[in-house]
C-alpha cells in the first residue's frame, strides 16, 4: 500500500501540476486579449489625438498663410503704386527735357539758316558785283580792242596819222 499510496501522491502531484499549468495558460489567454484590447485603444487614442493636433496645425498654418499672403498683396500694391508715380514722373521729365532739346534745336536751327541765308545772299551780292565789273571791264576790254581794231584797220588803210609819238618819216 505504501506503494500505491506514493503512487497515488506522485500521480496526484502530477495531475495537480497539469490543471494548475492548464490554468495559468488560460489565464495568460485572457490577459493577452486585455493586453490587446489596451494596445488598440491606445493607438486609437493616440491616433485621434494626433489627427486633432494635425487639424489644429492645419488650420493654425492656413491662417497665418492667408495673413502672409495678405501683408505681400498689400506691399505688392503699395511698390507698385510707387513704381508708376516714379515711371509718370520720370516719363514726364523726359517729355519736358525733349521738348526743351527741341526747341532749342529749332532756335539753333532757324538761327542757322537765317545766318546761312545771309552768308549766301552776302556771297551772291558779292559775286553779282564782281561779274558786273568784270562784264564791264570785259566791256570796256571789247570796246577798247574794237576801237583799237578799227583805228588799226583806218591806219592801215589811210596810214598812220602823225604825232608825237608817231613823227613822220
Amino acid at each position: 500500500m505504501k506503494a500505491s499510496w506514493m503512487t497515488a501522491l506522485v500521480l496526484s502531484g502530477l495531475l495537480g501540476a497539469g490543471m494548475a499549468v492548464a490554468q495559468t495558460a488560460g489565464q495568460d489567454m485572457k490577459d493577452a486579449g486585455h493586453d490587446t484590447a489596451d494596445a488598440s485603444r491606445q493607438v486609437a487614442h493616440k491616433t485621434a489625438q494626433g489627427t486633432r493636433t494635425a487639424v489644429h496645425a492645419t488650420a493654425h498654418g492656413t491662417v497665418v498663410a492667408t495673413h502672409k499672403t495678405e501683408h505681400g498683396t498689400v506691399v505688392a500694391a503699395h511698390k507698385t503704386e510707387h513704381g508708376t508715380r516714379v515711371a509718370a514722373h520720370d516719363t514726364a521729365h523726359g517729355t519736358r527735357v525733349a521738348t526743351h532739346k527741341t526747341e532749342r534745336g529749332a532756335v539753333v536751327a532757324t538761327h542757322k539758316t537765317e545766318r546761312g541765308t545771309e552768308d549766301a545772299a552776302h556771297d551772291t551780292a558779292h559775286g553779282t558785283s564782281v561779274a558786273a565789273h568784270k562784264t564791264a571791264d570785259a566791256s570796256k576790254t571789247a570796246g577798247r580792242d574794237t576801237v583799237h581794231g578799227t583805228r588799226r584797220a583806218i591806219h592801215t588803210i589811210d596810214g598812220k596819222p602823225e604825232s608825237e609819238q608817231n613823227p613822220p618819216r
